[in-house]
């Protein structure tokens, strides 16, 4: 190979790597801009965060009052929640530079099937996050703050001890949380949801890679429920009722992965038995499984 013709195939390399600064330059500077906006916008952000812990307290005739521990702790609030916010809102332009930067080396049958699981993935957190913030931290935050109460004041505590209760006496414990700890706790809540909604997204497009099946997955399904109630019992308060709620929501998840992992499957086996190009499992041409041409 002459200089020449080294330095012509450098060329679209130097261009290639140029067009991805400029990518990562533009999403940088979008994440910025957001960053600045949710900076400015974090106390109604936050104020909205917190109505379920708010809701849960004024059913208990208790303030919705939060504490700082540390002196620094609401300006790291504000930083945390200008950094999510940020995110957030730039997602769309960072995955819109994204597809700019990959779509050209794709055919046209893969920006087909890459860019409904770019659009599927985000709408699925979102899908995921308010089922967390709706459904799953009321009942969170009920539960938790039932270890509030006068310990000495419950009846099995009494019948334990053999002591009666005396108000004078009482070991009073009440909520007084950390405004830094209480976001933490409900952001966990929030990822953890928003990414286990990402399931038939992921499931999907492994079963468009040709990874695994649908008939591997209907093979799996009671390890799946197994796992998914272990998920549960781990991301949900250890009661039965947020863990059933949290079960009863990913498992049809995974059901209806099966069933378009099923789809892109017949899908295939159409467009190969057209071309002639399907064997099934015996070598006759023309009825085959995935993965069979």
């Amino acid at each position: 190979m002459t200089a020449e013709q080294i330095d012509d195939s450098s060329a679209p390399l130097i261009e290639h790597l140029a067009e991805l600064r400029n990518r990562i330059l533009y999403s940088m500077a979008a994440f910025m801009a957001c960053f600045m906006i949710g900076y400015l916008i974090w106390k109604p952000v936050f104020g909205f965060l917190s109505h379920p812990m708010c809701a849960a307290l004024a059913e208990r005739g208790q303030q919705c009052q939060l504490i700082l521990v540390k002196m620094q702790e609401g300006f790291f609030v504000a930083i945390k929640i200008a950094m999510w916010g940020g995110f957030l809102m730039a997602f769309p332009i960072i995955a819109y530079q994204l597809w700019r930067f990959v779509a050209p080396g794709l055919y046209r049958q893969e920006k087909n099937a890459f860019l409904p699981f770019l659009v599927a993935s985000p709408v699925m957190f979102l899908i995921g996050a308010a089922f967390a913030y709706f459904v799953i931290l009321p009942f969170a935050f009920s539960f938790f703050l039932t270890f509030q109460d006068g310990m000495l004041s419950d009846p099995l505590t009494a019948a334990v001890t053999g002591t009666e209760a005396d108000p004078q006496s009482l070991a009073g414990v009440s909520f007084q949380g950390s405004m830094e700890a209480y976001l933490s706790l409900t952001m966990s809540f929030v990822m953890a949801f928003g990414l286990c909604f990402q399931l038939p997204v992921l499931l999907t497009l492994l079963g468009r890679a040709g990874i695994i099946s649908s008939e591997g997955l209907a093979g799996v399904r009671k390890y799946a429920i197994v796992a998914i109630l272990i998920v549960a019992a781990i991301v949900t308060p250890p009661d039965a009722v947020s863990q059933i709620i949290l079960f009863s929501a990913i498992y049809p998840l995974y059901e209806i992965s099966i069933l378009l992992v099923r789809r892109f499957e017949k899908k295939r086996e159409a467009e190969l038995r057209a071309e002639g190009l399907w064997v099934d499992d015996e070598g006759d041409t023309g009825a085959a499984g995935p993965g069979k041409a």
